[in-house]
């Protein structure tokens, strides 16, 4: 009979993993498909070649406003009321956004829809990252995370390949699609013990608050979004700024921002491998992150020093950078071990958004070193200062690495 329970439990884990990865990935998928269809989109709706730049990233601020208070909502809803329902609110929301996106014909239309779009998509990778978290045992769990992960991270491959291959329009309308499909997936999924149990206590859940009543507990939190902050940089300007770097470098042919997408993360997905790899052998996250954040200053430095870059060289940049900077599941999981059941959902889902939404003063400070310095030592500029401050915060934060996670967050 126990036998037969463990296989149960076992099969129940796979499970929930293979919908938290199938969810991540309809997630990637959505969140960067602007990023991807950027320039011919706007063009189609009517925008000049001299404002695409400037409209292109409001829109994407907008969006990441969105993944903000998205963020916020569902962390602390996946506290209160579960991490299950958090899990397919949130697909439910941005695949409808998704779908709506394939019909837009303006730019306040497509900000609005991509806000929506923003708020829906800010939920699904913290609530599934919990789930695995606090289900799998604190030894194998660091597999689990980077399953989710490298299987989502495909979602730019496939996002990327649809565009090409039908149109934004139809892009969009894949994605919608995705979503509502994964959504039949929810049949069978089941919540976290550690949630049930902090569900039947006394104990605060979902109190956003709590994270700022106590000055250990923020700095630990501001420290768990400052260590992500230089990958998104990469993604988000560097790679989708690409035609504009392209021209500094004095590329011959115009580079392609969906391509480098595409090639960036298949990249991701082979670092999140080894990063995964890497803790469990070293039995350490914050090694791990070490070794990728000095490697991807080295990647990023030879990307803006490409004089000349050429389209294929520029491809294989995109997927060595990608690899740099393949830390999102060991980031993710690290902010996921440092807090209580009570907060978990919330810090989980929180901060990657911030580090998303970060994107809006990281393109403000970008922007105006461009003015001062130009493309070329803006980005190195950037890339120092992020990286300076994800090693000084990764330097506050404990090893997490087999830390048991069936405990609460006081009030005090």
């Amino acid at each position: 009979m126990t036998d037969i329970s463990t296989q149960k439990a076992s099969r129940n884990v796979i499970f929930l993993v293979l919908v938290a990865s199938l969810g991540y990935f309809v997630d990637i998928y959505d969140l960067l498909i602007f990023s991807i269809v950027r320039v011919k989109s706007l063009t189609d709706i009517g925008v000049s070649a001299s404002e695409i730049k400037a409209q292109g990233t409001f829109i994407i601020n907008v969006q990441m406003f969105g993944l903000l208070l998205g963020g916020i909502l569902w962390g602390v809803l996946g506290d209160k009321l579960g991490r299950i329902k958090v899990l397919f609110g949130s697909i439910l929301l941005y695949s409808i956004a998704n779908f709506l996106n394939g019909f837009v014909h303006s730019v306040n239309m497509y900000a609005l829809v991509r806000f929506v779009a923003g708020v829906g998509l800010a939920g699904e990778l913290g609530a599934g990252i919990t789930l695995v978290s606090e289900t799998m045992s604190k030894e194998k769990r660091g597999y689990g995370t980077m399953i989710v992960a490298v299987v989502g991270l495909f979602g730019a491959v496939l996002a990327n390949l649809v565009a090409k291959q039908f149109g934004w329009q139809k892009a969009y309308f894949v994605g919608g699609g995705l979503g509502i499909l994964l959504l039949l997936l929810r049949m069978g999924t089941f919540e976290s013990g550690m949630f049930k149990n902090a569900e039947r206590s006394d104990v605060s859940r979902g109190n956003f608050f709590m994270l700022f009543t106590n000055g250990k507990r923020f700095l630990k939190y501001l420290y768990c979004i400052l260590i992500g902050a230089p990958l998104w940089y990469v993604v988000g300007v560097l790679v989708t700024l690409s035609p504009e770097f392209g021209k500094a470098l004095g590329a011959p042919q115009p580079l392609n921002a969906g391509d480098g997408v595409l090639y960036t993360y298949i990249g991701i997905s082979v670092g999140d491998l080894i990063a995964g790899f890497i803790a469990q052998i070293t039995k350490s996250r914050k090694i791990t992150m070490v070794i990728f954040l000095l490697g991807s200053v080295i990647c990023v430095a030879y990307y803006l020093n490409a004089k000349g870059i050429t389209t294929s060289h520029f491809n294989w940049l995109c997927f060595i950078m990608g690899i740099s900077v393949g830390y999102w599941a060991t980031f993710v999981t690290i902010a996921s071990e440092q807090f209580g059941t009570n907060l978990r959902a919330t810090v989980t889902t929180t901060v990657p958004n911030f580090v998303r939404g970060a994107l809006i003063p990281i393109n403000g400070a970008f922007t105006y070193f461009t003015v001062k310095y130009g493309w070329i030592q803006s980005g190195y500029i950037m890339m120092i200062l992020l990286t300076v401050l994800a090693l000084f915060s990764l330097s506050q934060l404990k090893e997490s690495f087999g830390k048991d996670l069936d405990y609460i967050e006081g009030m005090s």
